[in-house]
């Protein structure tokens, strides 16, 4: 019985799935513009999303918390577990194997890899973009204007992006996308690089104030061409009460 049993394991081990990764997709906002961050491939012109292995002594949100911090240099980053990528044909294997073969040995890809997706918010003028062991570059690019990627992850940037849409009424965005000080044109601007659509400014104003999640400060931003708006600040408080008690829903 025992010899049968161990037959049986020993075939199920041969069959198991090898390889866990994930795949983080980290998003910024500077000059009205929702951005990505990017890893370039050493000597190519490839791009792709920040990502990387778990280790046998992480949990899932420690490995991303990990390669967040190697590409970022950022702790306690806002991060989101969106979606798992597990296609048996994710991508053309034996395509990408030719375009980095100068990069990784094509005995060493797995076979089959099975990707946990997720999405990352974080003040753009804090991070450091660090490049990994196999890449030139770690760049922002415009959401607009991100060049093609390698593997599935145009799927994977698409998915987050609408997991961050969905959640955009439920989850303190603003809070992690913007700088501690911002004009109310900034927050506007914020929201509609995300949705890619514009919005009434009085209208989105004056909701804003009523539901009390910013405090007005008795600054101005100074530089700008017109008269200076105020700058303002979140109250983090009244921001979670009101994302508890069903969130910015008007937006």
């Amino acid at each position: 019985m025992l010899k049968e049993n161990k037959k049986e394991l020993e075939s199920d081990v041969i069959q198991l799935v090898p390889q866990l990764t994930l795949d983080c997709v980290i998003f910024g906002f500077h000059d009205s513009s929702l951005k990505v961050l990017l890893l370039k491939w050493k000597g190519t012109e490839f791009y792709s999303l920040a990502g990387g292995t778990v280790r046998q002594s992480e949990s899932l949100d420690k490995a991303a918390e990990r390669v967040l911090m190697e590409r970022t240099g950022l702790d306690k980053i806002f991060l989101r577990q969106f979606h798992t990528f597990g296609n048996v044909e994710r991508y053309d294997r034996e395509k990408i194997k030719k375009m980095l073969a100068h990069l990784i040995d094509p005995d060493l890809w797995y076979e089959r890899a099975i990707s946990v997706g997720y999405y990352a918010l974080v003040d753009y003028m804090k991070v450091f973009p660090n490049p990994d062991a196999l890449s030139d570059a770690c760049e922002w690019w415009d959401l607009n204007e991100v060049p093609a990627l390698l593997f599935d992850h145009e799927e994977i940037l698409e998915k987050a992006l609408h997991a961050l849409r969905l959640e955009l009424s439920f989850q303190p965005i603003g809070l992690n996308l913007l700088p501690e000080k911002f004009t109310m044109p900034d927050m506007m601007r914020m929201y509609e690089a995300i949705l890619n659509k514009k919005i009434d400014p009085r209208n989105f104003q004056k909701k804003i104030l009523k539901s009390g999640i910013v405090i007005k400060l008795n600054e101005v931003k100074r530089g700008v061409a017109h008269k200076s708006p105020f700058l303002y600040k979140f109250d983090p408080e009244k921001y979670e009460e009101v994302l508890r008690e069903g969130g910015l829903f008007f937006i």
